[in-house]
């Protein structure tokens, strides 16, 4: 015991923390963590405590998770006292939240509340011996993991709607005394930010005119990003994202499960997405910045896991890239969800895929309807719960949850070479789509030529391009001043009729081969990399003066 404990925190808890302690009368209130997942819901509804100095807040984690990659980042993030797991259930504390049903919860001395860490409870658990989970409850609706010797482990089961209690009733009927409804404090998050809308899409670079496209996709092997079965489709997904969809029409993003990063780590996650990265996939930080991508989606490709049942409940178009209902519960809305959502066909072309659903889309109305019962409410709810089983009156001030931050702006960094296509229509206007590293030749009536950014993987293909590209500052001392470099760029690689340099969000400055350079200015909705690949389809007419371009919607 001596040697255990000498991990163990001595303040503001432990035999001698009173002499520590500036506030030592405060009530305690412990956040039980398994892994990073289960940690982000505990901190949707962590601000319920603001402003109490009556509260000391405590975290710790059960150890009870195979993910348990980036908890002690999140931890440390969080910034309350880290109890190891045996000191946490050694100390009394007057209320734990839990967002999980791991490990040993019914050795915590206190009032425990468990909320969920997904849209309800619709996922079975795959039996170690028999690796299939037919016929299992959902996890947290099976007897196996809400009771102990028969007693309810939680002194409070948090649902979000009725129905979830009506199936614990038939699954477990002696917990549904512990059942409370208190609504989801993660989709109220959403919806309180949904008119954020533009600013989350201008910070994933998503130009106007343009749509954003977002991959989501769950952990286990038959989720969109797993390899089960015989046919691992997501290496096609990624090859059609990055070359089907014109690169100035669609944006595209994706949003891979916490569990993804924490089994197989960040670094190799993304050198599998290495080549859709360099055609333009971003992939948002799957704990700060998700729910913004979902506001910000157009049309969001996923699987059965919460974010495709989230995105179906704000109206927006969901294509499933995998349907499995083989760990769903087969009497769960998301299974329902997923029996009667349109399917994505990833041996077929992604974008007439993707215009014919954006343009026959209707939302259903389940998920909206299912997800929550009080839309809006859970704070209200949450706080009244919390309080009540601390005993103590709430703060007089309202019950309120953090707003979603504002991500960072993470532009398209576009360096795999793109086929560009290009025609003069009667006016004279140039119309223009950019293909990034197609599979095939774009289709399309008119000329085309191939854009490669500078630094590009393969530097062979600079030796192939008709313009090169990059961006930078309009003098940077490693690069000289844009004529400089572009001087430079063409004297190096021959076969380069058009060197562009783009020295903002709106200007380029552009030297042709035979020696003509111009100062491009662009739309301020405009890529200007996309103006060069149009300014040199304008020397090709002879035409002088203004450009005039069209891209999909744009002009």
């Amino acid at each position: 015991m001596a040697e255990q404990s000498r991990d163990w925190v001595r303040v503001p808890v432990g035999d001698e923390a009173s002499r520590w302690s500036t506030r030592g009368r405060c009530r305690r209130v412990l956040l039980v963590m398994h892994n990073v997942t289960s940690a982000t819901r505990l901190l949707d509804v962590l601000p319920l405590f603001r402003d109490d100095l009556r509260v000391q807040l405590l975290a710790t984690c059960t150890g009870s998770s195979p993910f348990q990659s980036g908890v002690t980042e999140l931890l440390d993030a969080v910034g309350v006292p880290v109890l190891p797991w045996e000191q946490a259930v050694s100390t009394p504390v007057d209320l734990a939240i839990s967002a999980s049903l791991g490990g040993q919860l019914d050795r915590i001395t206190g009032a425990l509340v468990v909320v969920s860490h997904g849209v309800g409870y619709n996922k079975t658990l795959r039996s170690a011996a028999s690796d299939a989970s037919a016929g299992n409850p959902p996890f947290g609706l099976a007897p196996e993991w809400l009771l102990a010797d028969g007693v309810p482990v939680a002194d409070a089961m948090v649902f979000s709607h009725p129905e979830q209690i009506a199936r614990l009733a038939s699954s477990c009927p002696a917990a549904v005394p512990t059942a409370v409804l208190g609504g989801d404090p993660c989709f109220d998050r959403i919806l309180a930010a949904r008119h954020h809308r533009e600013r989350y899409r201008r910070a994933l670079g998503v130009r106007p005119g343009q749509r954003l496209v977002l991959l989501n996709s769950t952990w286990n092997p038959d989720s969109l990003f797993g390899d089960s079965g015989s046919d691992d489709v997501l290496p096609l997904l990624l090859r059609r994202v990055a070359s089907d969809l014109p690169v100035d029409e669609y944006r595209a993003a994706a949003v891979l499960h916490p569990n993804i990063r924490a089994a197989h780590g960040p670094g190799q996650v993304r050198l599998w997405l290495d080549r859709a990265a360099r055609a333009g996939l971003a992939l948002v930080d799957p704990l700060d910045g998700w729910r913004q991508a979902l506001i910000a989606a157009d049309l969001v490709i996923g699987d059965f896991g919460s974010v495709s049942y989230y995105a179906a409940a704000l109206g927006t178009p969901v294509l499933l890239g995998s349907a499995s209902l083989d760990s769903l519960g087969p009497t769960s809305p998301v299974a329902d969800f997923v029996r009667t959502a349109p399917r994505l066909d990833p041996y077929a072309p992604l974008l007439p895929q993707v215009e014919h659903h954006l343009a026959t889309h209707r939302p259903l109305a389940a998920p909206a309807e299912m997800t929550t019962s009080s839309p809006g409410g859970s704070a209200v709810l949450l706080r009244d719960l919390f309080y009540g089983l601390i005993g103590i009156p709430e703060p007089s001030g309202p019950a309120l949850l953090d707003p979603l931050p504002l991500p960072p702006y993470e532009p398209a960094p576009y360096t795999a070479p793109l086929r560009v296509v290009t025609r003069v229509g009667e006016d004279g206007t140039i119309e223009v789509r950019r293909f990034s590293d197609p599979v095939a030749e774009p289709d399309g009536p008119g000329d085309g030529h191939l854009a490669v950014h500078e630094d590009t993987l393969d530097p062979g293909m600079l030796h192939l391009a008709d313009l090169i590209w990059r961006h930078g500052a309009p003098y940077d001392p490693r690069l000289g001043t844009p004529h400089q470099w572009a001087a430079e760029v063409l004297d190096r690689y021959p076969g380069c009729a058009l060197a562009a340099y783009v020295t903002g969000p709106h200007t380029c400055t552009v030297r042709h081969r035979d020696g003509l350079t111009r100062e491009l200015t662009a739309h301020p909705d405009a890529d200007p990399a996309l103006y060069a690949s149009a300014f040199l389809a304008h020397l090709a007419t002879g035409a002088t003066g203004d450009v005039r371009v069209r891209t999909g919607t744009g002009r």
